[in-house]
C-alpha cells in the first residue's frame, strides 16, 4: 500500500513538473526566415537565436523574434529637380534586416515596423531629394538609370549604418507637374514641326539644285551641237531620211519642187 502511495506522488510531482514547464515555456521555437533576440530581466544579449529550439531560462529570459526575409515596402515621394521642377514618384525597396545584428536592431530601433517607420521612409525621402537636385527634369528622363543608381548607393550606404540591407530599389511612375507636362509636350511638338520644315526644305533646294542641273546639262548639250552642227552634216541627215519622193506644193504653174537638191548629192543608185 505504501508503494503504491509512493508511486502516486512520483507521478504527481511529474505531472506538476510537466505543467510548471509548460507554463513556463523552458524552451523556445525560431521559425523559418527570424531570429531571435534574447533578453535577460529585459536586458538585449548578445547571443542571436538562429531557426530551430532552444532552451532558455523561464522567467529570466525572454526571446524576441525578428524577420530576416526580404520585405517590400513603397513610399510615396516628392522631390525638386535641379530646374526647380516637382517630382513625384513611387519609391518600392526591398529590404531586410541583417540576420547577425537583429539583436542591434532591436535594442536601437525596435521591431519590422519601427524600421521602416523610424528609419527607412525617413531615408528614402531624404536621398531622394538629395539625388533628384543633381539633376533637371529632362535629365532625370533621360537619365534614368543614372538618377536610380545615385539613389541605390546613397540609400544602401544610409541604411547599413542602422543593419538593414538594400537588396533592390525601384523608381515607379515618375512623374511632373501637369504644367511642366504640358511644356515638355509643346516643345516636342515644335521640335517636330521645326525638323518636318527643315525636310521640306532641304527637299526643295535638293529639287532646285536638280532642276539647275538638268538646266545645265541641256544647255551644255546645245552648245555641243551648236558647235559641232555643220551644212553637210544637215545635208546627210536630209538625205538619209529621204524616202525618194521630192515634197511639192501647189502653185499657179502646177506643183513645184519643195526643194532643190542636185543629183551630185543623191546616192549612186538614185542618179538618173
Amino acid at each position: 500500500m505504501k508503494s503504491t502511495n509512493t508511486s502516486y506522488i512520483a507521478a504527481g510531482i511529474a505531472i506538476l513538473l510537466l505543467m510548471v514547464a509548460i507554463a513556463f515555456k523552458p524552451f523556445v521555437i525560431v521559425n523559418a526566415g527570424q531570429r531571435g533576440v534574447v533578453m535577460q530581466f529585459g536586458q538585449v544579449q548578445e547571443q542571436v537565436l538562429s531557426e530551430g529550439i532552444h532552451p532558455i531560462l523561464p522567467i529570466v529570459n525572454t526571446v524576441k523574434t525578428l524577420s530576416v526575409r526580404v520585405q517590400k515596402h513603397q513610399i510615396p515621394a516628392q522631390a525638386a529637380s535641379k530646374d526647380l521642377q516637382d517630382v513625384f514618384t513611387d519609391v518600392a525597396l526591398n529590404w531586410h534586416i541583417i540576420p547577425e545584428n537583429a539583436n542591434t536592431v532591436f535594442q536601437q530601433i525596435g521591431d519590422e515596423f519601427e524600421v521602416v517607420e523610424r528609419i527607412i521612409n525617413p531615408a528614402i525621402e531624404e536621398v531622394l531629394k538629395a539625388v533628384m537636385a543633381l539633376y533637371t527634369a529632362e535629365q532625370i528622363i533621360t537619365r534614368r538609370g543614372e538618377v536610380k543608381a545615385g539613389i541605390d548607393d546613397l540609400l544602401k550606404s544610409r541604411l547599413a549604418h542602422y543593419n538593414v540591407a538594400v537588396d533592390d530599389i525601384s523608381l515607379v511612375n515618375i512623374r511632373f507637374s501637369q504644367r511642366f507636362s504640358e511644356a515638355v509636350e509643346a516643345k516636342q511638338i515644335a521640335e517636330q514641326d521645326a525638323k518636318r520644315a527643315e525636310f521640306i526644305t532641304l527637299k526643295a533646294t535638293q529639287e532646285a539644285q536638280a532642276e539647275i542641273n538638268r538646266a545645265k546639262g541641256q544647255a551644255e548639250a546645245q552648245r555641243l551641237l551648236r558647235e559641232n552642227l555643220t551644212q553637210q552634216i544637215l545635208q546627210k541627215q536630209a538625205i538619209d531620211k529621204w524616202d525618194g519622193h521630192f515634197p511639192t506644193v501647189m502653185g499657179g504653174n502646177g506643183a513645184l519642187p519643195f526643194i532643190n537638191i542636185r543629183p551630185s548629192d543623191l546616192p549612186p543608185q538614185d542618179r538618173q
